[in-house]
């Protein structure tokens, strides 16, 4: 006669099989929220970057467009100052215009946040239907 305790203690039967499948599933779990942890410190590092690089342009090219529309208006001081004035503010309010439209186009096209976890959790949802 067979001994009813070798399926518990080999792990061979339902309780075992049971156990082999959560352990597999706490396995891919965690493989995926580590997936997901990557995936969030390269974004966030990535949006740092750009942040920081952001700022030192944007105080950079503010200050070459002072100089510039300074050395511009004391070039055309004695002659067409309102004139070189008028031209300069219509060239900065067409960059403003252009940049808030190349924003604007970025935010709409960004990749999708978290992109890489969902396309690997729906592979895992259809392998498990498959294997029922």
């Amino acid at each position: 006669m067979a001994d009813p305790d070798l399926g518990e203690q080999g792990g061979i039967g339902l309780f075992g099989s049971l156990r082999r499948a959560l352990a597999n599933l706490i396995e891919l779990a965690h493989t995926r929220l580590q997936l997901l942890s990557v995936e969030m410190e390269a974004r966030l590092l990535n949006s740092r970057l750009v942040m920081l690089w952001s700022v030192v342009a944007l105080f950079s090219a503010s200050l070459a467009m002072l100089m510039l529309t300074l050395t511009i208006l004391i070039i055309f001081w004695d002659t067409h100052r309102l004139l070189a004035a008028g031209i300069i503010t219509a060239f900065f309010a067409l960059v403003a215009i252009a940049a808030a439209l190349v924003v604007r186009h970025r935010v709409r096209t960004r990749p999708r946040l978290l992109a890489a976890s969902i396309s690997e959790l729906k592979r895992d949802a259809a392998a498990l239907r498959e294997g029922r």
